[in-house]
């Protein structure tokens, strides 16, 4: 949980690099909270059947307010492989862009200092 709060305090931080771990599990409990939010959008009637998005208002929220800071741990991850924030764009492709983005992200961190700081698994 800690790092999805470390994720979430630096919500709007491009900068700098976040290692597997953080990104892993911010998505994790990322992934949690929208299953939470579903059920709870199931139980009270918030999912719309007539627009076959199926999306409540609880998921929607959630999901607006988590869009910065997804971005901003992806770019901090990518970083982290001595990538540019911009490689997050490929993920615009359909299916090749996801692979490619997931290759990267699995990636294990530059181990040493790179253009855009310091390791986090040495400085953390």
């Amino acid at each position: 949980m800690n790092w999805f709060l470390a994720a979430l305090n630096k919500y709007a931080d491009f900068s700098g690099r976040a290692q597997r771990s953080e990104y892993w599990y911010f998505y994790l409990f990322y992934i949690l909270i929208y299953i939470a939010l579903a059920m709870v959008g199931g139980w009270v009637g918030s999912l719309s059947d007539n627009s076959g998005v199926g999306m409540g208002i609880l998921m929607g929220l959630f999901t607006l307010g988590m869009l910065m800071p997804s971005i901003a741990v992806g770019v901090r991850r990518l970083h982290d492989t001595d990538r540019s924030g911009w490689w997050m764009l490929i993920g615009l492709i359909p299916i090749i862009g996801g692979i490619v983005l997931l290759e990267f992200c699995v990636q294990d961190s530059q181990p040493t200092t790179n253009r855009f700081g310091p390791n986090p698994k040495i400085t953390a």
